[in-house]
Formats: structure tokens, sequence, C-alpha cells
């Protein structure tokens, strides 16, 4: 988030200027509270939709959601509710697609496993701590037997491992990423998303408090990180997210401080990254602050997305010079308010969009030709939409 300012600060502020700013979508259908090894109805032509949000806030939800959506349409229907997840602002799926990982976003951080049953039912596994404060981000290594988060507040990574039922046990390592020193403004680091690279050897941290994108390697016996570099930004760029193009030898990042986008070069077999210059997003938001969310690479590399939470928008960009480059196309209205987060259907073919503010989530259809995105049907309701994970029909709770 911005400088000085704590994230649940900023999202108090931000909901207040909500209600006068947009109108929420009407409700959606809603279904019964799921709690552990609840019954979804299933529908096997649906895929399933999995809902981040906070649960402290005013406005906010009462678990992890949970709703179907039509590959076909991208319409979103029916709702139930994991309950028992604090805060689960941001949501990462197990490569088997039988446990769910949430982080609990709060000032005791913690990170919570779900079990995704036969026959649509859910059980919480538990939470373990984060060992820091306000953890926003994190995924599964590939191997599936460790989770990575990132603790946004106290500037941390952490590490826990998975067992074989998906459950979660103690923290094994964490690392405070404290050199180099915050950029101008900040008040120390804030980890924003810890991801494990393409080739599968090295773990990336971007650290949005330090410009810092860091390199490590993680032992997959004892579930520790040696940081083995580190990418510096220009002071002040406050990167937030970086997402790979499918070569693996170019990555992405978003810097909500000063409004760019940065293309790095990405070296698989030292880890190492390297920032170009800064791309404006004015170039397709015009003046003031777009604070850029996140970027989507399509499947086929030609195309990429950002989401503008300030200017409410999604820019595409056409992909050049095999990854190394990216020129603007377009911007299009994302039909909501402060889009936190974006993900495409696991085929390509839907973009969804958490739209925070409004709470909504909005979907378009992707031309696979052009890339060019078309909004389809009307926003779904989702009580302060910080993140959306889409599953394919054949997911393992799909309802209706």
């Amino acid at each position: 988030m911005t400088t000085r300012t704590s994230r649940r600060a900023l999202l108090g502020a931000l909901l207040a200027g909500a209600a006068a700013s947009f109108s929420p979508a009407p409700p959606a259908p809603s279904g019964p509270t799921a709690g552990p090894d609840a019954p979804v109805a299933r529908d096997r032509k649906a895929g399933t939709l999995f809902l981040g949000t906070y649960t402290s806030t005013v406005g906010g939800g009462t678990g992890i959601g949970v709703a179907g959506y039509a590959p076909a349409t991208g319409v979103i229907t029916g709702r139930t509710t994991i309950t028992g997840v604090d805060n689960p602002s941001y949501l990462a799926l197990h490569p088997s697609g039988t446990t769910l990982y949430a982080v609990d976003e709060q000032e005791q951080g913690g990170v919570t496993a779900v079990a995704l049953g036969p026959g649509g039912t859910f059980r919480v596994l538990g939470t373990r701590s984060t060992g820091g404060a306000g953890p926003c981000h994190l995924s599964v290594h590939p191997s599936g037997r460790w989770l990575l988060s990132a603790n946004y507040t106290s500037g941390s990574v952490a590490v826990h491992p998975i067992a074989a039922d998906g459950s979660l046990g103690e923290r094994t390592d964490l690392v405070v990423q404290t050199a180099p020193a915050p950029g101008p403004g900040q008040d120390g680091p804030h980890a924003h998303q810890i991801v494990t690279a393409p080739d599968g050897g090295h773990v990336l941290a971007v650290d949005l408090g330090n410009d810092t994108v860091y390199t490590y390697r993680l032992d997959t016996r004892r579930g520790t990180l040696r940081q083995l570099s580190y990418a510096r930004l220009r002071p002040g760029a406050g990167p937030r997210h970086l997402t790979f193009h499918p070569s693996g030898r170019f990555a992405y990042l978003a810097c909500e401080v000063d409004n760019t986008v940065v293309v790095c070069g990405y070296d698989p077999a030292t880890g190492a990254v390297t920032p170009g210059a800064g791309q404006s997003t004015g170039t397709g938001t015009g003046p003031g602050t777009s604070y850029p969310a996140q970027l989507l690479v399509t499947g086929d590399g030609r195309f990429a997305y950002l989401a503008n939470r300030g200017h409410n928008s999604l820019t595409r960009y056409a992909v050049e010079a095999g990854g190394a480059a990216l020129r603007l196309i377009d911007t299009v209205p994302v039909g909501g308010d402060f889009p936190r987060q974006i993900a495409f259907s696991p085929d390509g073919a839907l973009l969804f969009a958490a739209n925070q503010r409004s709470g909504t989530v909005t979907v378009f259809d992707v031309d696979r030709a052009d890339g060019g995105l078309r909004l389809t049907g009307t926003p779904f309701a989702a009580p302060m939409a910080a993140c959306v994970l889409p599953l394919p029909p054949s997911g393992p709770a799909a309802v209706r």
C-alpha cells in the first residue's frame, strides 16, 4: 500500500470513500454457511470460484466465499461460505487440487489450510502463525511440500511444511528483509509477494517498502531460505506483484507507488532479476494515481493485462521481442471499484476481477486472436472482494 500507512488504516479510508463513489451491485443469490464438512451442491458443468475477503472490517465477509461460474459465459451464480478463517484476503490452491490455503491478514498473522473433500465438502484443517504481521500473499511450492507466505506489515517471509493430508506444520523459517534500506517515505520493509520461479529452483520475494526483489534458494529438505541476490528498483517505485512470461526468461512488475510497470530479465541458472526502466501507467490511465495492482500474461505469451485500482480499469499490452517489451494497446473500464486482484479461468478464456471497494467480481471474455477484453454479465456481489481463485469444472467443490 502507500507509504507510512498500514494496510488496515488505508482499507478503512477506502471504504469510507467507497459508499459515496460507487453503487454496489444487487445482492447475489446466497446459500448456506459451510462449516467443517458442510456439503455444497455439485454441478459438473460449472467451475468454482473461491473468494477472498476481510472479516474484521465493516462491509467485509464472514469467511472464504465459494461460488460457481459458467465456463462458456462467465456468469457467476450461487454462494456458500467457508467459515472459521479470519481475514482470508489471499488464496492459493495445492497442486493436487485437494487443499486450499488462505492468509489470515491481521496483526498476529497466520495461514490456514482447508481440505476440499468429495461431494463438495470443506474442512478447516487448522491455522499456523506466520511469525509476522499482516500476511497478504502466499503460494505453494511446486513440490507441494512447502507453503510460502509474505508478511506485509512486518516485512518478512515465512515457510511452513505441508503434510500428506494438506495440513500445515510449524513454521520452518522466517526471514526479515532488512537490507537494502527502505525507500523514500517508507517506514520499513513491506513484503508483498513470494512466488517460485518457473525453473522451480528459485523463490522470489517482492518487497514494496525496500523497492527490492529478493532471490532465495529453498532447501526442500529443511524448509529454509538462503538469499542468493537481490535486485533494487528505482527508489520510491513500490513494487507490488511480479508475473512471469511463459518463457521463464522475463518477468513483469507492477509498481504501485510510482505508477509504473517494469520489464525484468530473469536468469534461470542463477535466479538473478535485472529490472529495466519503468513504463508509466499514465499512458493508459491519464494523470492521477492509478495504484497498479497486478499483471497477468496469457498462456501463449502474447498479451499482458494490468489492473489499475485508482483508475478502475484494465490495460492491455502486446508482449513483444519474445517477452522483453510491453506495448500499450488500450485501457478498458473494469466495471467495479478498486480492482485488487485479477485471475484467468484455467482455460484462459475468461478474466475475473476482484473489485474491493465496490464488493463485486466482474468477468471479461478474452479474445484469443487479439487479446481484447469484453465485459460479460453483471457484477457479482462479493463482500470486499480481495481475491478471486477460479477452478475448472472438474474442480472438487463446484456450486450451483
